[in-house]
């Protein structure tokens, strides 16, 4: 189910991923996660764990308080 906060942080993650000219297929390889998997961070339809937040996070190269800057 989309929450609001799903949404949020799906929303930065896409924004990120194409402010570093990246496709969800290379954000995939870089983070180690499936390019649907990623596509369904995007939309909000996945409630990622913290370490794959973390993972989110070290591949932008900023810190988790800065992920979460909606």
């Amino acid at each position: 189910m989309k929450t609001p906060v799903l949404v949020k942080f799906g929303k930065r993650i896409r924004e990120l991923r194409k402010g570093s000219d990246l496709s969800q297929k290379q954000l995939g390889e870089l983070t180690g996660f499936h390019k649907n998997y990623v596509g369904m961070i995007e939309r909000g339809e996945r409630n990622p764990s913290l370490e794959n937040i973390e993972v989110f996070a070290n591949t932008f190269e900023m810190s988790l308080s800065e992920l979460f800057t909606f």
